[in-house]
């Protein structure tokens, strides 16, 4: 069972060392006496989706989930193949990126998902440099202006994940 009351979610009578009542408790309080005005948001970004505006129909949320025991960003990764010229040869070359867009949910599970890689453009070039000791310091002042869809996807358990954060609608550009 978890810390919260649960007779009354918005109890008064939480346990004060417990995050989880204690933000609750704010929330609550907040709701009050304002309206909910998070311009970037994952339910903001699947409204954003969901408007019949057929202008700027986007295709994507792009998304970011953070690890469990480290509070950073998980890194994806995963390998493109590259044929070369037309002849039959081809290579791998490694990408990693923090950004994903999700394909489907596994068959008869609540929580595996499967992911597809989303390499951003910054500042109108491709970049896919993602070391995890340097993740903050590679994106200050680097603006994202989109995204390219890798076709490289990964399978991961979301109950291994404290965290999302939701960009908003995109559509990708398609891999080459």
């Amino acid at each position: 069972m978890g810390c919260s009351n649960q007779n009354n979610i918005y109890s008064t009578k939480h346990r004060e060392h417990c995050v989880c009542d204690i933000v609750q408790s704010i929330v609550h309080a907040q709701d009050k006496v304002n309206k909910d005005t998070c311009d970037t948001s994952c339910y903001a970004s699947i409204q954003q989706l969901n408007h019949k505006n057929s202008f700027n129909r986007h295709t994507t949320i792009p998304f970011l989930l953070y690890c469990r025991n480290s509070c950073k960003p998980f890194i994806g990764k995963g390998f493109m193949t590259k044929h070369h010229n037309h002849c039959s040869e081809k290579s791998f070359k490694e990408i990693e990126s923090p950004f994903f867009r999700a394909k489907k949910f596994l068959r008869g599970s609540k929580c595996c998902v499967r992911l597809e890689l989303l390499l951003p453009i910054k500042d109108k070039k491709f970049s896919q440099s993602f070391d995890k000791r340097s993740y903050c310091d590679d994106h200050i002042d680097k603006k994202i202006t989109d995204f390219i869809a890798t076709g490289v996807c990964l399978t991961v358990d979301l109950n291994q994940f404290i965290g999302i954060t939701c960009l908003d609608p995109i559509t990708p550009i398609p891999p080459k």
